[in-house]
């Protein structure tokens, strides 16, 4: 299965997925290429700006689904 067939099922399965989440279990640098792809393919995903520790970065969820984020990145 290939990183962008894992998030993928992620999204699909309401998790949502920052970019240290990516890296971690997925082995993904690019999430944002990523989700990019998954984009151009019809997958209603939104972008939410968290900040912790006073640094920001970008959670991806499904259109519709809540946040809490899923893994490490939380």
């Amino acid at each position: 299965m290939t990183q962008t067939q894992k998030i993928k099922a992620a999204l699909e399965a309401g998790v949502a997925i920052t970019p240290i989440d990516a890296l971690n279990l997925y082995g993904c640098f690019r999430l944002a290429a990523r989700i990019d792809e998954l984009r151009k393919e019809g997958m209603d995903i939104e972008t939410v700006t968290q900040t912790r520790n006073g640094k920001r970065y970008a959670a991806y969820v499904m259109r519709g689904q809540s946040l809490p984020l899923f893994g490490m990145g939380a």
